[in-house]
């Protein structure tokens, strides 16, 4: 290395142009080359935990409790095939960093020009500013339920994860992966008693997850979104660009050979079993979202739209029944703050691959995190602010978060299928087969399309 490489190295922000996805964990978890299935199995586990935080993250649960509340069961199985393409994307995404080694940031740069990039850059960041306002929304909330603190305290509060953060990333990937997966336990176990303690019918939910034909009406209950705007919501709210860079990076982090043709072939299997086990937990805690919804709340559908009225509504009884106690309205004030810190971690290290990928830059990530947290505490003190702590306000910026997430998909989506799918990026061994090719784009229409149509509902609802 030259003086001047070295002098410029010394700087915040370095040239990172050849470096490896998030090169301070890439490859820095040795796997077993031999043993048993659960041994290997055990190795390869952790990425998708952080990918499936995506997935359960504050964003979805209004949608999905309002939903229940509104339409009974009928929505489960939207929530059923928003996870199953979920999967399928994901697979692409790990598979992609995993054989190419390159994350998607790198892989859609490495074939576009400086402009594209830039552009492709300035589309992901705002994508992650909304995730992130989402999630700052959810952990003022929650610890404004839980402390009664005043909502501006507890909005500024939230900027104290960044310091947490830094301080868990020294204790090396796999430590992060296991708080990553505790805090996924413990919403799941506290959504499970929940649900449990409201006894719902279990015929009429099992029927949820059976397609039907009114999911996608545009005749909605009086005074609530039609069953459409809800289906479109859920699918929009669990399916995250975000979530496509991440996983194509983190994938990265095991040691795999990719001379070793069938060593790679047994990492992307185990990488694909990883994600699918951990995806199958969001999708049963995203069902424990909507069926509680639907078994303690239906026919309250307007008295559970905020994170504040679900809350109330878990310890009132004239709404929740006879179950009703301040207990499950502090576990679910308890579900809520894990989600927003889950979604934390996983939102600093997009943040980096992003950066890094599209720009070929490198800035130490706690200068990444109080840039990346910074730009979200604006728009979210602004509201809180302006509107006097009014929560309402704040689950409406919530929603309005997620256009932006909307418009973002197709640009993650359609490079990650079209580099997945070609034989001259992946190698005959690796590209996807031709029914998931085909079956990836007709997603890709149809998500485009339903988001599409999302947007203007809710730009619809803001200016109409």
């Amino acid at each position: 290395m030259t003086e001047k490489e070295v002098t410029k190295n010394k700087g915040l922000v370095q040239d990172a142009a050849a470096d490896d996805s998030l090169g301070d964990i890439n490859g820095s978890v040795s796997v077993p080359k031999g043993g048993s299935f659960w041994r290997k199995l055990w190795a390869f586990s952790g990425p998708g935990a952080l990918v499936a935080v995506g997935y359960m993250d504050p964003g979805n649960w209004v949608t999905s409790v309002t939903g229940g509340a509104t339409y009974h069961y009928t929505l489960l199985s939207v929530v059923l095939i928003s996870s199953l393409i979920a999967m399928m994307l994901q697979y692409m995404a790990g598979k992609l960093g995993m054989v190419k080694h390159e994350d998607l940031a790198q892989a859609t740069r490495n074939r576009t020009n400086k402009t594209g990039g830039i552009i492709l850059w300035i589309i992901s960041e705002l994508a992650l500013m909304a995730t992130d306002i989402a999630e700052v929304i959810g952990g003022a909330i929650a610890l404004h339920l839980l402390f009664g603190w005043s909502m501006i305290a507890s909005v500024l509060t939230t900027a104290l994860d960044v310091v947490l953060l830094l301080l868990l990333m020294r204790f090396g990937f796999r430590k992060i992966e296991a708080i990553v997966v505790t805090l996924i336990l413990t919403i799941l176990f506290i959504f499970g008693y929940l649900v449990v303690s409201s006894n719902p019918n279990l015929a009429a939910l099992f029927g949820g997850y059976l397609p039907q034909l009114q999911t996608v009406s545009t005749h909605g209950i009086h005074g609530a979104d039609s069953p459409l705007v809800m289906t479109l919501g859920i699918i929009g709210a669990t399916v995250m660009p975000h979530n496509l860079y991440l996983h194509s990076s983190i994938s990265q982090t095991r040691q795999v050979s990719r001379k070793n043709k069938e060593e790679l072939k047994e990492g992307v299997r185990f990488m694909a079993w990883d994600s699918n086990i951990q995806l199958s937990l969001a999708f049963v805690i995203n069902s424990f979202l909507l069926i509680l919804g639907a078994s303690l709340f239906f026919g309250h559908g307007d008295q559970v739209g905020t994170f504040g009225q679900m809350y109330n509504a878990l310890g009132d009884s004239s709404i929740a029944g006879a179950i009703a106690s301040p207990v499950l309205s502090t576990l679910f004030a308890v579900a809520l703050l894990a989600s927003g810190q889950n979604s934390t971690i996983t939102g600093t290290l997009t943040g980096e691959v992003i950066m890094t990928g599209f720009l070929h830059l490198k800035v130490p990530m706690w200068l990444r995190r109080v840039i990346t947290r910074g730009l979200a505490l604006i728009p979210v003190v602004a509201f809180t602010l302006i509107y006097g702590g009014d929560e309402g306000k704040l689950d409406q910026l919530l929603v309005y978060s997620q256009v932006f997430l909307s418009v973002a998909l197709p640009f993650a989506m359609a490079p990650l299928i079209a580099f997945t799918s070609s034989k001259k990026v992946m190698g005959e061994d690796f590209a996807n087969s031709k029914w998931m090719t085909w079956l990836a784009w007709i997603v890709f229409v149809v998500l485009t399309g339903l988001n599409i149509q999302l947007v203007f509902q809710i730009l619809g609802q803001l200016f109409g």
